[in-house]
C-alpha cells in the first residue's frame, strides 16, 4: 500500500524534469548507495519552499550528485540569487557539475569541496535559506554554526533531512551509532532551542523544517 500510495502521490505533483530523471537514473545505475539522492518527491517540496521563500541565498550541505541542488535552484527568481552547496567528497564534484550545467544553472549553483564546517565561514553570506543534508555526526555541528555564529537571520528557514533515520530514533542508540547519537542530538537540540519554532514531518526519512525567530 505504501508503495501504490507513493506512485499516487508521484502521479499527481508537477512533472519532473527530463534532467532530473536522467540523474536520478545515472545516479542508480553508478552509485553505490544512491538512496541519498532526494528523488522526485522530495525534489519538488524543495523547490516548492525555495519559491515561497524566495531567497537570495540559498546554502546546501551536502551535494552528493546534485539533484536537490538542481531542484532548489530551479526556484530562485531574485536577480543575483545563488546556491551555495558543499560536499566533502570530491569524487562526486565532476558527476554533479554535469548535470548542473545540462540543467541551465550554472549561474546559480556554486560548487565546494571540502568539510562544511570549514567551508560555510569562509563564504561570508547570512542564507535565507539552508537544508542540511551531509554527514550526520556532524548535524549538532552545522547547526551551531549556522545559529551562533550569524550565518542564518530571523526570517531563515532550515530544512533538516533524514531527522527520523530509519526509525532508529525511537530506540536506544547502539554505543558506536554516532550517526544516530548525532541526529537524536541535534532533535534535541533543535526542539529546546527558544530562538527557533519547527515541525518535524514524516516525509520519507523525515524532514524538519525550522524557522529562526
Amino acid at each position: 500500500m505504501e508503495a501504490e500510495l507513493e506512485r499516487y502521490i508521484l502521479d499527481h505533483i508537477s512533472p519532473e524534469e527530463p534532467v532530473l530523471a536522467e540523474l536520478d537514473r545515472q545516479t542508480h545505475l553508478r552509485m553505490i548507495q544512491p538512496r541519498m539522492l532526494s528523488g522526485h518527491w522530495q525534489g519538488a517540496l524543495l523547490e516548492m519552499f525555495v519559491r515561497m521563500v524566495d531567497p537570495l541565498y540559498v546554502l546546501e550541505l551536502g551535494t552528493f550528485t546534485g539533484y536537490s541542488a538542481i531542484a532548489m535552484a530551479r526556484g530562485l527568481s531574485r536577480q543575483g540569487a545563488e546556491l551555495h552547496t558543499v560536499e566533502i567528497d570530491d569524487e562526486l564534484q565532476d558527476f554533479a557539475a554535469r548535470y548542473i550545467e545540462r540543467a541551465g544553472l550554472r549561474e546559480r549553483i556554486v560548487q565546494h569541496i571540502g568539510p562544511a564546517l570549514e567551508v560555510v565561514p569562509a563564504l561570508g553570506r547570512v542564507f535565507d535559506l539552508v537544508f542540511i543534508d551531509a554527514d550526520k555526526r556532524e548535524y549538532p555541528d552545522y547547526y551551531r554554526m549556522l545559529m551562533e555564529e550569524g550565518w542564518v537571520r530571523s526570517g531563515s528557514i532550515i530544512l533538516a533531512d533524514n531527522v527520523l533515520w530509519s526509525g532508529k530514533v525511537a530506540d536506544l542508540p547502539k554505543k558506536n551509532d554516532r550517526q544516530t547519537q548525532g541526529i537524536l542530538t541535534f532533535n534535541r537540540m533543535v526542539r529546546d532551542d527558544p530562538r527557533v519554532e519547527q515541525v518535524m514531518v514524516p516525509l520519507r526519512d523525515g524532514l524538519t523544517i525550522i524557522r529562526v525567530k
